[in-house]
């Protein structure tokens, strides 16, 4: 044996390589899993169920275990099939002329730049912004416009209805209406250019909401007063969900009336505007009649 290999040797020894393994130590014993771990059905608060009962939004869905139940799943995937249709839809062409609009358009050339471009919704193109000198009443009181925004859907169905009732509701209230203008590929902004043009008092754009869940169908209104570029989102006010299920038309036309008379009165919009002397018709009191979530699919849980 080398002098090299018996010094390892001896290495070895004294580092105990030469004792025996340890005893392996006595685990413990490891209990079964039950047979069920979770419940087989939904479990679901009473309050929330009440709560639900009020709004339209998820309240109180439940759950099984750490899970959706698959009800609420495909329900709220369809809900995300309803706001993408309402986004990708387009408003036709001639939707302003047949519904009675003056019609114009933004600078926007296609569907897919209004979605990338939002500054070029803010303004008109050429022979729009000719359209609206030549063809549109000067110097009213309030300036409507409804638009497509980010829901053509919306607009479709219920935006000739909340312009009629706008003008309903402020011709009540003494205010001079302008023509009626439908634009499309507009953002809330394209107001100000079209109220500066005829010299409006106000402008209001009556727009397609970016839809929710199973909400493709919300107009917002957003008003402001002496329209003019360079204005910006502080001074306007706003009143959003718009439809069916939410604000009715008829009710937010009185209130999108009462702020036009209110800001021609105090000469002001947005922040600056006293909204507490609107009175009653500004928001209302009380609670909501009880609403039902429209039911898009079924499923076992």
């Amino acid at each position: 044996m080398s002098r090299t290999r018996q010094l390892m040797d001896a290495l070895r020894d004294s580092l105990g390589s030469s004792d025996p393994l340890p005893a392996i130590p006595v685990m413990p014993r490891v209990p079964a899993p039950p047979a069920r771990v979770y419940t087989p059905k939904p479990e679901r608060s009473a309050f929330a169920a009440q709560a639900a009962r009020h709004t339209t939004a998820l309240v109180g869905i439940g759950h099984v275990g750490t899970r959706y139940a698959t009800d609420v799943v495909l329900q709220f995937q369809a809900e995300l099939a309803v706001a993408h249709a309402a986004v990708s839809a387009e408003l036709p062409e001639d939707w302003a002329e047949q519904n009675g609009f003056v019609g114009v358009r933004s600078r926007v050339t296609s569907h897919r730049e209004f979605l990338l471009r939002p500054d070029l919704g803010r303004r008109l193109d050429d022979d729009s912004l000719a359209v609206v000198r030549s063809r549109c009443d000067k110097g009213v009181d309030v300036q409507v416009i409804v638009a497509d925004g980010l829901s053509a859907v919306a607009c479709m169905q219920t935006g000739k209805a909340l312009h009629e009732a706008v003008v309903r509701a402020c011709t009540n209230r003494g205010l001079k209406v302008g023509t009626p203008v439908a634009a499309r590929f507009a953002r809330v902004w394209l107001e100000d250019e079209i109220g500066q043009e005829v010299g409006a008092k106000v402008a209001m754009i009556l727009l397609g909401e970016r839809p929710g869940l199973g909400t493709g169908d919300g107009l917002s209104a957003y008003v402001v007063f002496g329209p003019k570029l360079g204005n910006t989102d502080g001074d306007r006010n706003m009143i959003s969900n718009i439809h069916l299920r939410g604000i009715p038309p008829d009710d937010a036309a009185e209130r999108l009336a009462a702020l036009a008379a209110a800001m021609i009165a105090q000469r002001c919009s947005g922040v600056t505007l006293d909204l507490g002397r609107l009175g009653e018709v500004a928001g209302g009191r009380g609670y909501r009649a009880p609403q039902v979530r429209q039911k898009l699919v079924g499923g076992a849980s």
